[in-house]
């Protein structure tokens, strides 16, 4: 049977006391409620004990549906399980490395009488040689966390400025990291010294826990830790959500607006009330700023809703919003209609609601959706901040015209309503594609749109920024990239193909594309393309394959549209298709590739 895909309730802001206790029994029900996980070996290599950060994070990973096997390292190993011959770490073949350390495995601070500048020298060097090993000997990314704060400051306020201060030597340790990391983007920081302030930096530097069981944190504030991480790993695999579904009344303003009319509503300047939701609007409108979608669910007459973004002091506004539904239909209805319309999954957004009742409604009815507890109008920020769904790792020129694209689309979808012929529709759109191998420029956003890619996703094999390098430089590998551009406007890398060469055959191991190009006849652009590759490597045969998932069963027919013949069919739907290049034509007649021109 094809897996479910499910996620157990573990409702944020979560209860770490409940986690914790319940660990075992929640590890049992994910791992009982779905099949469909994708696999990856993580390394945990400790400056102190992680056997209880790796449960917890493993808990997080399987209810985003990765399933993670692990490599633990005994403790504060980490230096030498990386450095020395270490056949066990070898043979695991890491995926990810997280380096989990702390301020105590700081070996040395400068006295009085030292020269700070070697110290930290000194200290820096060891961590950047275990990244540069790591690089060289197993190619995987790392998380690296960051040092908290000291838990005492010997010189008081002046430990922040002086160069004999922890504090002072602390930040100057964690900048060299952040500069590392700003120049290697396989590089990233789990950024312990905010989450330790966040928690609170007098609980978080529990001694006794050292001391006891050698945890540089409270058994309390592991999930916190652990919650973290995870956010890094599941945004490197394209488990992000790419948009908010907002209500409105006390939500994005307060009181009702049909009550009390768009003069009544709290929003501006005018008293605390007002204040908190203008900077929860700033907060939001910062989010569409790197690329996050903006819908709107709202309860209210659409008149009201317009009349309420109109608002002198709001700052969001009505073409902030790719689409709106201001009606009195369910939310759980106009929540599937708004993921249908722009074309993703529901499960990729994030539904923000004041009200627990339509928040209880939309998660239990529509399966994957996120509708976390805001709690009050001053909560507001920091809940949604502190879920993460929106985590950043790598920052696109695409993530940012992300609403752009979007809006464009919707242009097209009317422009679409005024012909009576498609082919005639997409003729007048005038696109033009971009199809080459993988450039380095794009390996970010080619990993971002394998890894984010379900529905049209033939194989759902996904792939890291330095797995996509790796492939890119092997002559046995064709690779495809296509960014789509029309009268509208760019749509940016919409489609990717990676063929491993086997004889004279090329096996496609990747084809993803995105939804917002559905029916644009860039599949056939891209399918003439892969074609005319493989025709200068004397390659004869084109063998696809088919794996099927609850979310790509659009594109099961995938490869009959360009002529392939079906070999092989397994009872689960998984399918083998062959293509005879010398029985192909070119099926694109729509779009001008690279420059070439078509009789339009």
């Amino acid at each position: 049977m094809l897996g479910e895909t499910y996620m157990i309730e573990i409702p944020f802001p979560f209860d770490a006391g409940d986690i914790l206790a319940q660990k075992k029994k929640i590890k049992r029900q994910l791992l009982e409620s779905r099949t469909d996980f994708i696999d990856k070996r993580i390394a945990i290599l400790g400056g102190f004990t992680t056997c209880e950060i790796r449960n917890i994070l493993e808990i997080f990973l399987l209810n985003e549906g990765i399933r993670p096997s692990f490599y633990e390292s005994e403790f504060n190993n980490y230096y030498q399980d990386v450095m020395f011959d270490n056949s066990e770490l070898v043979d695991f073949k890491p995926d990810i490395i997280y380096i989990c350390t702390c301020n105590r495995n700081i070996g040395q601070y400068p006295s009085l009488n030292d020269n700070y500048e070697d110290i930290l020298e000194k200290e820096y060097a060891r961590f950047e040689q275990v990244w540069e090993k790591i690089k060289e000997k197993y190619g995987c990314p790392v998380i690296q966390n960051n040092f908290e704060m000291p838990m005492y400051r010997l010189l008081g306020n002046r430990d922040c400025y002086d160069t004999h201060g922890r504090t002072f030597f602390i930040h100057e340790l964690n900048g060299k990291m952040y500069r590392y990391a700003q120049k290697n983007d396989w590089m990233f920081i789990c950024d312990l010294n905010y989450i330790s302030a966040d928690y609170g930096l007098k609980s978080w530097q529990n001694p006794k826990q050292w001391y006891l069981y050698k945890y540089a944190l409270p058994m309390e504030g592991i999930p916190t830790l652990a919650y973290n991480v995870y956010r890094i790993i599941k945004a490197m695999y394209g488990k992000n959500k790419k948009g908010l579904v907002l209500d409105l009344d006390n939500t994005l303003w307060g009181g009702v607006v049909g009550d009390v009319g768009v003069e009544g509503i709290e929003i501006g300047n005018e008293n605390a009330e007002a204040e908190a939701y203008l900077e929860f609007q700033e907060y939001i409108k910062q989010l569409k700023d790197l690329g996050i979608i903006l819908t709107i669910n709202s309860k209210n007459d659409y008149e009201n809703a317009v009349a309420g973004l109109n608002h002198p002091d709001s700052v969001l506004r009505l073409d902030d919003f790719i689409e709106i539904r201001a009606n009195w239909d369910n939310k759980d209805i106009n929540l599937r209609s708004i993921a249908e319309s722009i074309g993703v999954l529901p499960e990729s957004m994030v539904f923000v609601d004041d009200n627990p009742a339509e928040r209880e409604i939309v998660s239990s009815s529509v399966q994957g959706v996120v509708a976390p507890d805001i709690g009050k109008v001053e909560d507001y920020i920091q809940v949604i901040d502190r879920l993460g769904a929106f985590e950043t790792t790598t920052i696109s020129a695409d993530d940012r015209k992300r609403n752009d694209m979007y809006i464009a689309e919707k242009k097209r979808k009317q422009a679409a309503e005024q012909f009576l012929d498609y082919d005639s529709f997409l003729k007048s759109l005038g696109m033009s594609a971009e199809i080459i191998p993988f450039s380095p420029i794009s390996y970010s956003r080619i990993s971002q749109l394998s890894n984010k890619s379900n529905q049209y996703n033939l194989t759902t094999r996904r792939y890291t920024k330095e797995e996509i390098e790796t492939i890119s430089e092997r002559v046995d590998f064709i690779t495809l990239q296509g960014r789509l551009e029309d009268k509208y406007g760019d749509n940016g890398i919409v489609s990717l193909i990676v063929g491993s060469i086997e004889g004279d055959e090329c096996h496609v191991d990747l084809w993803v594309m995105s939804c917002r190009v559905l029916k644009r006849n860039m599949e056939y652009a891209m399918m003439d393309a892969l074609v005319k590759e493989c025709h200068k490597r004397n390659i004869g045969t084109i063998v696809g394959e088919y794996l099927r998932t609850k979310k790509n069963e659009m594109v099961k027919d995938h490869y009959s549209l360009f002529g392939f013949e079906k070999t092989e069919e397994d009872t689960e739907g998984n399918s083998i298709w062959k293509l005879d290049l010398n029985t192909y034509k070119d099926m694109n007649h729509v779009i001008n590739v690279n420059g070439s021109k078509l009789d339009v």
